[in-house]
């Protein structure tokens, strides 16, 4: 993966208080401590992280390398490097990851599907079903693990 040292060094913060509707397209670090109605999408082959602060709530898809969630997220999570669930994590959604870290507390009701880096960075997020929900349609159908 190429990595670009000047967006490394940038951090945008969603205080609280703030809400924002609408799609956002980022690099570097994204901290969310208010609340996002809307898709967060990290630039392809960018170095990029979502953070999810405790008092943060995201609802629509994520998409970047690293994600750490320790608030709330109401959409699917697309992961292709790290995910974070801390202690007060809840996501309502499902979660493809390829290296994953869980604390106790935290809580997903949703599928937890591991895959490669690849297969992830390939996957069309808006395709698949936002809401938690089985996964049986064509276009999804491989996609999870049955447990």
């Amino acid at each position: 993966m190429k990595k670009n040292t000047q967006s490394e060094n940038n951090t945008s913060l969603i205080a609280k208080g703030m809400e924002i509707h609408g799609e956002l397209h980022f690099s570097g670090i994204l901290e969310i401590e208010g609340l996002v109605i809307g898709n967060i999408i990290a630039h392809q082959d960018a170095a990029a992280e979502v953070r999810i602060r405790e008092a943060g709530t995201v609802r629509g898809v994520i998409r970047a390398p690293v994600v750490i969630v320790n608030g709330l997220v109401e959409g699917d999570i697309f992961s292709s490097n790290h995910i974070e669930l801390a202690s007060k994590a809840r996501v309502t959604g499902n979660v493809f990851y390829h290296l994953m870290e869980m604390v106790l507390g935290c809580w997903v009701k949703g599928h937890l599907t591991h895959m490669t880096s690849a297969a992830i960075s390939q996957l069309n997020p808006l395709a698949l079903p936002m809401e938690s929900q089985e996964m049986d349609s064509p276009q999804t159908a491989g996609l999870h693990n049955q447990h």
